[in-house]
């Protein structure tokens, strides 16, 4: 929704000057669709060449995450917080044994099934069984866990934020692309020297119609939607470091509802609930 109301802000006010302020629209429509195949060709050209296509479809993706905003929303981390006390009291309660069914097969979990959101995100449902998995196997150093769960945290990150570092990219490029199509406009108008000057100055005008192009699509558009989404995947990739702060506090032996409140307590603050909230939802939780 913010992207298109930004879209019409930027259309409407930068076009709408130009002709309240006495400009005609007639040459920039007129060289708007050759400049236009000229600087997107080869934008899109040198984006293709440039990333891999697991890049290149992760880019195509993000558009659409710009659109819809965040992935995790205030009751996925509540869902988030319930999940964790359960796994965490079970562990408590009945050792990590009990917690193998769960683990190995969180599709089959009574637990899991509990929370579709976190269960459909397969890093998110990974992140937490493999950490389980690492207590079995008698990994329970809390410095050193945390240290795993980070670097996995990391990498993660890494990889979301190649799509944005990609189209941050092309639009550090687009400029560069419209003097491009600019240049050649310049050249297709000293070939008609011998003109009228009326019909030069057309000329010229739609030559720099490429300039304005590259300009404007890089700082108004590509660049927003690249800023944007790096905004989202900084903002959803905080959803993983409540599972590492949750978990580590729990190879540190503090009782569940303690670890559960450290982790509430990193949540960022728009989405965050407040402490009897959780309490409450807590109670309401089935017996382990």
């Amino acid at each position: 929704m913010t992207l298109i109301l930004g879209l019409a802000m930027v259309f409407g006010l930068v076009f709408g000057g130009f002709m309240l302020s006495g400009g005609n629209m007639d040459i920039v429509l007129h060289a708007l669709p050759f400049e236009g195949m000229m600087i997107g060709g080869a934008a899109l050209g040198a984006f293709v060449i440039a990333n891999s296509m697991t890049v290149t479809k992760s880019a195509l993706k993000g558009i659409g995450k710009v659109m819809k905003g965040p992935k995790w929303k205030a009751s996925d981390y509540e869902a988030l917080l319930n999940l964790m006390y359960e796994l965490a009291r079970l562990y408590r309660q009945k050792g990590i044994l009990a917690l193998d069914e769960h683990i190995e097969t969180p599709k089959d979990s009574s637990i899991f099934q509990r929370y579709p959101t976190i269960l459909k995100d397969h890093f998110a449902t990974e992140l937490i069984t493999d950490s389980f998995r690492m207590l079995a196997m008698q990994f329970d150093d809390k410095y050193q866990t945390e240290d795993v769960i980070n670097r996995k945290i990391k990498k993660h990150h890494h990889e979301a934020l190649g799509a944005a570092g990609a189209i941050q990219t092309m639009a550090d490029g687009l400029p560069a692309i419209g003097i491009v199509a600019a240049v050649l406009g310049v050249i297709k108008t000293m070939s008609s020297i011998d003109q009228p000057p009326e019909v030069l100055g057309k000329m010229i005008g739609g030559a720099l119609v490429g300039t304005f192009l590259g300009v404007f699509l890089a700082y108004c558009m590509v660049q927003p939607i690249s800023g944007r989404l790096k905004q989202i995947e900084d903002e959803d990739g905080a959803f993983y470091m409540i599972i590492r702060d949750i978990f580590v506090a729990m190879v540190a032996n503090h009782p569940p509802n303690i670890c559960v409140e450290i982790g509430r307590g990193n949540i960022p603050t728009s989405k965050q609930p407040d402490f009897y909230r959780v309490e409450a939802a807590q109670k309401e939780l089935p017996a382990a």
